[in-house]
């Protein structure tokens, strides 16, 4: 019996509610007929002795046509198979993406066990073969099995190998995209590299990695709006984390000099190819430190990271480019480049009336901004440099009002100790000189919950407690703070929805509404 759904189209639609119900019901048959004859579709475990790329490792320089006596037992997804005649094929996929082909035979398995492979085999499914490693007569390596065991039956069909899924498909089920697409597996494992050497970076520098709270009882640490949910236990409501910064900077206060975290934080504001509401973050804190040396920490953990991740400084990017991580990274004022690219003077006592006229000749909407200097300065400068910064850059020189966490800068009226790392044209990490003075400390976070008063959905509230940590002392210290999946985009190219794993979507059914509605 031939394979029933080996010539399903390579640019099918598998969502369920275009799946043929047919392939699935005659997949489910095949399950429930191996459990009918006592077989197990879904063992427990079965003897594996080698990876596919163990076996690859081990036999390449096999000749064509050479035979060995190496008896291995594998196990692999899968993805091709051909059952006509007395000689059957199938290959074979392993996690990393490592292929190999196994060959069935009339004389190897005989008649019976031939017959079963051609009815019950299916693309998708876990296929275990045991058998003698060989060359096949067209160079192909090969296990010539001599028994088979299905070690896990696929109800749905995969889609077909060799098309590009849909962006929404291989984002919705990144388990496909992992199958079918090479890149999306090296991606996964890019990530992972990078992780590991950002850890090896911190532990060669003496940080301490800790952990702090996701449920909050106040949203601080950042200007952003964060996710509200309610504690029934205690009947009171909470906040997921949108910064670990203030309860790392405890830990700095308890006497832990230089502390680290990797982290998920939440922020309820908008989703595009920079943005995600859920995201992977690292933020560090290096006492003794100011906003100089946590630069260079960050410069060396983002070159380590493209050297462990891709080899070079010099890495390639998605559409083919490369990018230099190398060599000195500028440094650029705020205010400067501003008045600069604007044609007008901007200072930190550059009034409202004079931003709007900016705005205005340039056509600059600040309707949506809110009414404050550090806000409008932001904003313009963005309009007029930011797309200007591909290198690696440092930004410094910001407005005190739209950095109530910093240190005002020690020689520059206005302005705090703080850049900002932008790498082609995008927000990468931030860096400051830590305010450690309680009583300044205070009098920002008053001024916050002016803001907060006035209609500012991103102002951070008076954190009683954290105050009172910082009133038992807290050391000069410069922090830091990059989010990881950005890093990602700057190492390969790609988008914040690629580098992220499981990116958060909106539910199917809502994004259907949606487009009948637009429609």
């Amino acid at each position: 019996m031939a394979n029933t759904d080996s010539k399903t189209p390579e640019n099918a639609d598998l969502s369920p509610e275009h799946l043929d119900p047919e392939q699935i019901r005659i997949r489910k048959d095949k399950r429930q007929r191996l459990l009918d004859d006592g077989t197990d579709a879904y063992p427990v475990t079965v003897p594996r002795t080698h990876s596919l790329a163990e076996v690859h490792a081990a036999h390449d320089g096999l000749e064509t046509g050479e035979e060995t006596d190496d008896v291995v037992g594998v196990i692999g997804r899968v993805v091709f198979v051909r059952t006509t005649g007395k000689l059957c094929f199938v290959t074979l996929q392993a996690g990393d993406g490592t292929r190999l082909q196994g060959m069935l035979s009339l004389r190897e398995v005989g008649q019976e066990r031939l017959d079963d492979f051609k009815t019950d085999v299916d693309l998708g499914d876990f296929l275990f073969l045991h058998g003698r490693v060989i060359k096949s007569k067209r160079g192909e390596l090969s296990v010539l099995a001599d028994s088979w065991t299905m070690a896990s039956k696929a109800i749905r069909p995969l889609p077909g190998l060799h098309t590009e899924l849909a962006e929404d498909t291989r984002v919705r089920q990144r388990y496909l995209d992992l199958i079918t697409r090479e890149q999306a597996r090296e991606t996964m494992l890019t990530r992972a590299k990078v992780m590991s050497s950002l850890r090896k970076t911190f532990a060669d520098q003496e940080f301490v990695e800790i952990e702090t709270p996701m449920l909050q009882t106040m949203h601080g640490g950042a200007a952003a709006r964060p996710f509200k949910t309610h504690m029934n236990a205690y009947d009171i409501d909470m906040y997921l984390r949108i910064a670990p910064e203030l309860f790392l900077k405890r830990a700095i206060v308890g006497g832990i000099e230089n502390v680290f975290e990797i982290n998920r934080n939440f922020r309820n504001e908008g989703a595009d190819s920079t943005h995600s509401p859920e995201f992977a973050m690292l933020e560090a804190y290096q006492s003794f430190g100011d906003y100089h040396s946590i630069a260079d920490l960050t410069k060396t953990l983002i070159q380590n990271a493209a050297q462990e991740a891709t080899g070079s400084l010099v890495v390639t990017l998605d559409d083919g480019t490369e990018y230099d991580f190398g060599g000195d990274w500028p440094v650029v004022s705020m205010y400067d480049s501003l008045s600069e690219e604007s044609g007008v003077e901007v200072t930190p006592e550059t009034g409202l009336d004079v931003l709007d006229k900016i705005a205005a000749d340039n056509n600059v909407d600040l309707g949506g901004v809110f009414r404050s200097h550090g806000k409008y300065v932001e904003e313009l400068w963005e309009h007029f440099y930011r797309d200007k910064l591909w290198a690696p850059t440092f930004v410094t020189d910001f407005p005190v009002d739209t950095s109530p966490l910093v240190r005002e800068h020690r020689t520059k009226k206005g302005v705090v100790e703080k850049w900002d790392l932008y790498v082609r044209g995008f927000e990468l990490a931030t860096g400051y000189s830590e305010l450690v003075d309680p009583i300044i400390q205070r009098q920002r976070f008053e001024a916050q919950a002016a803001d907060a008063a006035r209609g500012d959905d991103e102002a951070m509230g008076l954190d009683e407690d954290f105050l009172m940590a910082m009133e038992h002392g807290m050391p000069p210290t410069g922090g830091m703070g990059m989010g990881l999946d950005r890093l990602l985009m700057a190492l390969t190219g790609l988008g914040i929805r690629e580098t992220i794993l499981f990116p958060f979507t909106k539910p199917l059914a809502s994004s259907q509404e949606d487009s009948a509605q637009e429609g």
